[in-house]
């Protein structure tokens, strides 16, 4: 048995100060998630998703999409590169509940999630070095180049799939982290806070993926754009995991004298049965992840393409049919909805939680100059509290997709898709505010007990009683909860987020086998109007995943 010794706190004067170095890791992650999509710059194929079949993109994980193209380059097969496309879903799925399980019961002086977010930060740095230098540090090794062919492609698959393993145990323990670190009336800003520094992170890493890095920086930091993005993608975790890590201040567990850590069996027994007894609440949240992501994965895979389908099925004029880079202008067109959609959702983030009501608003007690007292006061009445907003999403979200198989026009397309920016700012930061705060009430319930007779330890506790409060230097606030089981709890949400990407995998398969068997009716009578007639595979599998989220 073990207990939690000392208080947590976050350096900084203001509340958005905290919780800026809070989540500041977010940035690094998120900024490392948009390299990987973005390294297509470094190619000269038009993206990918508009070049493979959609049953074929349906196997991997967002992150990897456009990763493919650099594999190619050094020698993979197409065949072959179902061998990295289960690196995300596999690694969500068994990384962050065991990494979840193992953080939890972590003893280090440091805090139990602080060093493995150092570690899996320092892993991924090296991943992604390696990954954009493969075929030099092959060739420095073996000079051979037919001898190299093999080595080449073995070390960018590993270097993939360490690195995906790693960022998913940073992802973890930052998650965490803020659970952890907040009392429950701030887990919903905490969680609001993650949601925005994860937008930055996706408007930065668009943007380097844009930029000209090697006309700007030149050979400084690599011969190629790719590689440049990945030294770039490399100090940025370093640095945004090493800023949060020095901000806070974690709470220390301390086991009792002859305490043994779980095996791997133990690990996995627990995560089983934690599994089978969730609690309601927590299980409820789980389920409605669960059958949320059924919907989110084909848009996430899908909707560019999408898009681009339906400009060239009914708004492409009659000249530009005779493109020799059909795809490329797909690609292009799609690209301006994904544009819009990512600025709505960065948006998004910053502003719909200052219209949600919050655990840690206090009633209504100020007393402003009347002409405004009483609409300030119907505004704090009106606010929907975080539960009603996640619905809401979901039913916005369930009808923009139930309308897909009805667009005639790319405009109407790319409303539907940018419709759906503000129920992924909502899916982003619900289900991890309301986890967040069932956690700490589970702690609150059992309270802080000690659960461990050590004399040493009480006099620890004794002697951290008047420890900085995790707010910092402002004026004291409620302690945190301990959020003993904070790691498997989010462990076990990613589970419920993973498996769906499986279950959309087999969906999408069916739905193109029968709609589409063969090539896109867009792509097979080039320099001619593709035929309008007949539903767009895409469309029914958003339509699907739209009806199944709306009825559940």
């Amino acid at each position: 048995m073990a207990s939690l010794v000392g208080q947590p706190s976050i350096k900084g004067r203001s509340e958005a100060t905290r919780m800026i170095l809070l989540n500041f890791c977010t940035i690094g992650i998120t900024f490392t998630w948009g390299i990987e999509m973005t390294c297509k710059c470094s190619q000269p194929s038009p993206p990918l998703l508009h070049v493979y079949p959609k049953r074929l993109l349906s196997d991997r994980p967002p992150a990897l999409v456009d990763c493919t193209p650099y594999l190619l380059n050094l020698g993979l097969t197409k065949s072959n590169t179902s061998l990295i496309w289960i690196a995300g879903p596999l690694s969500g799925l068994l990384v962050q509940p065991i990494i979840g399980v193992i953080s939890d019961e972590n003893t280090s002086k440091w805090g139990r999630r602080r060093p493995f977010m150092v570690i899996g930060a320092l892993i991924v740095s090296v991943c992604l070095i390696i990954l954009g230098f493969t075929k030099e540090i092959v060739e420095f090794l073996l000079p051979d180049e037919e001898l190299a062919k093999g080595p080449t492609i073995a070390l960018a698959v590993l270097s993939i799939y360490a690195l995906d393993f790693a960022i998913n145990a940073v992802m973890s323990c930052s998650r965490s982290l803020i659970v952890d670190t907040l009392p429950l009336e701030k887990q919903q800003a905490g969680a609001a806070w993650a949601s925005r520094m994860n937008a930055v992170g996706h408007v930065v890493g668009y943007g380097a993926g844009a930029i000209d890095l090697v006309q700007i920086l030149g050979n400084t930091l690599g011969q190629t754009q790719f590689q440049q993005l990945t030294l770039i993608a490399a100090m940025a975790i370093l640095a945004t995991t090493a800023t949060t890590c020095w901000a806070v201040r974690e709470s220390v567990l301390v086991s009792s004298k002859g305490s043994k850590p779980q095996s791997s069996f133990g690990v996995l027994g627990q995560i089983y049965s934690t599994v089978r007894h969730l609690p309601p609440r927590i299980e409820a949240i789980c389920w409605a992840q669960f059958w949320s992501w059924i919907g989110w994965f084909p848009f996430l895979f899908y909707s560019t393409t999408w898009v681009g389908e339906i400009y060239f099925r009914y708004d492409i004029p009659a000249d530009a049919r005779q493109s020799e880079d059909v795809l490329g202008e797909m690609g292009r067109i799609g690209s301006k909805s994904l544009v819009m959609y990512s600025f709505i959702t960065c948006t998004g983030s910053f502003v719909l939680p200052l219209f949600v009501k919050s655990p840690d608003e206090e009633p209504y007690t100020a007393r402003p100059p009347q002409a405004v007292a009483g609409f300030l006061k119907r505004f704090e009445d009106m606010k929907p509290d975080l539960l009603s907003t996640w619905i809401f999403g979901h039913i916005m979200f369930a009808a923009s997709m139930s309308l897909a198989p009805f667009a005639t026009s790319f405009r109407f397309a790319t409303v539907l898709v940018c419709l759906c920016g503000l129920p992924w700012t909502i899916a982003m930061w619900a289900p991890t505010a309301l986890l967040g705060i069932e956690v700490n009430k589970l702690s609150g319930r059992t309270g802080n007990r000690r659960l461990s007779n050590d004399p040493d330890t009480e006099l620890r506790e004794l002697n951290n009683r008047n420890a900085p409060t995790l707010l910092g230097d402002g004026p004291e606030t409620p302690a945190s909860s301990s959020g003993e089981l904070s790691g498997i709890y989010f462990g076990i949400l990613n589970i419920y987020t993973t498996i769906p990407q499986f279950l959309g995998t087999l969906l999408a398969t069916v739905v193109f086998a029968i709609l589409e068997p063969g090539k896109s009716r867009e792509l097979e009578n080039h320099g001619q109007a593709p035929r309008r007639e007949g539903p767009n595979a895409i469309a029914v599998c958003f339509l699907d995943t739209g009806t199944t989220l709306d009825s559940k």
